[in-house]
């Protein structure tokens, strides 16, 4: 029995720059964080050469060309493993914005390494899970969910023009990093919907439309911004950053917003955020607010209707929580 874990993400300031249409033309960068909520994978030698996957369905197969999850399929393909149980459980549903199906991608990956024997680098589980992702399955997504979800921490990425990506820790004060951690609220507004709709019309607009390159390029500006005010100390500029970032994101595409998100994010703005966005792709899922704490209980009573979603940042990003000594070195 192989067991990962492996967290889901929340992106502040870049999204939209960690597609290719955007990052062949001019570097991308995105400033995000891994968040307690996880993604938990299972695999354990079936009792014959059939392949069980349990998900929010049940397959069992002969052959892995059978398996209708896409993922699992591909992911199989590389190991060429057969005789396997496979399951996965998550903290969080999809369609809200956190990055879940990479982040199940990563955490396969990782199990099925670790079920051959083999401890891969967090790098190479990141670029592995993209090659899936977008090389293979064709997702119109980006690269930034699976580089969060293997690493961990609150990182500034970088996307250049020849694929590579680097990874940087975001250096910060023991007492800032707690206190931008504390002040940051979410609210579950429910309403979503597939992400790979609106990336697919973002990636078209992007390649198409001067102004959406040009507001793409502006969020990367802020995501330096931010990086540097972070590392500063000078929290106060969060909420401003956010909500410049949001009101350009929402020109990507006009999936990404809609009457009730924006009502809600008016009212955030109102009752004491500094600003915030929704997480994701858009068009549901997610509304996270920078709050000072003098402030925080008059937001939640003005979001009383929302369901607020506590968490932590993570630390650690895809691990090993669990392995049996004879089935891994």
């Amino acid at each position: 029995m192989i067991g990962t874990r492996t967290p889901f993400r929340v992106s502040f300031a870049g999204g939209g720059s960690d597609l290719k249409a955007f990052y062949q033309r001019h570097p991308g960068c995105v400033l995000s964080t891994a968040i307690d909520k996880y993604m938990f994978i299972f695999v354990h030698p079936y009792f014959d050469e059939k392949i069980q996957v349990k998900y929010s369905r049940t397959e069992l197969v002969n052959n892995i060309d059978d398996i209708q999850h896409p993922i699992v399929r591909e992911a199989l393909k590389k190991f060429g493993i057969h005789g396997i149980d496979i399951n996965s459980i998550a903290d969080i549903p999809a369609g809200t914005g956190l990055g879940s199906s990479s982040s199940f991608t990563v955490g396969l990956l990782h199990a099925l390494h670790a079920y051959s024997g083999k401890n891969p680098t967090k790098e190479m589980l990141a670029r592995e899970a993209c090659e899936i992702e977008i090389d293979i399955l064709r997702e119109p997504i980006g690269k930034q969910d699976q580089y969060s979800a293997a690493y961990g921490g609150l990182n500034f990425i970088t996307f250049h023009s020849d694929d590579t990506v680097s990874v940087e820790p975001v250096m910060m004060s023991p007492e800032k990093y707690r206190e931008f951690e504390n002040n940051l609220l979410f609210f579950y507004i429910g309403g979503a919907r597939p992400a790979r709709d609106i990336l697919a019309q973002q990636k078209n607009n992007t390649m198409s439309d001067k102004k959406v390159f040009s507001h793409i390029k502006r969020m990367t500006e802020l995501a330096v911004n931010m990086r540097n005010s972070l590392g500063a100390g000078n929290l106060q500029d969060v909420g401003l950053i956010l909500d410049e970032g949001w009101g350009l994101k929402k020109k990507l595409c006009l999936k990404i917003s809609d009457d009730k998100i924006d009502y809600y994010y008016n009212v955030a703005r109102k009752n004491g955020a500094g600003g915030g966005k929704l997480l994701g792709a858009g068009g549901g899922g997610f509304l996270m607010f920078y709050c000072e704490p003098i402030y925080q209980d008059k937001l939640r009573q003005s979001l009383k209707d929302l369901k607020e979603f506590k968490f932590k940042f993570d630390l650690l990003g895809t691990k090993v929580i669990y392995a049996r000594e004879d089935e891994v070195c």
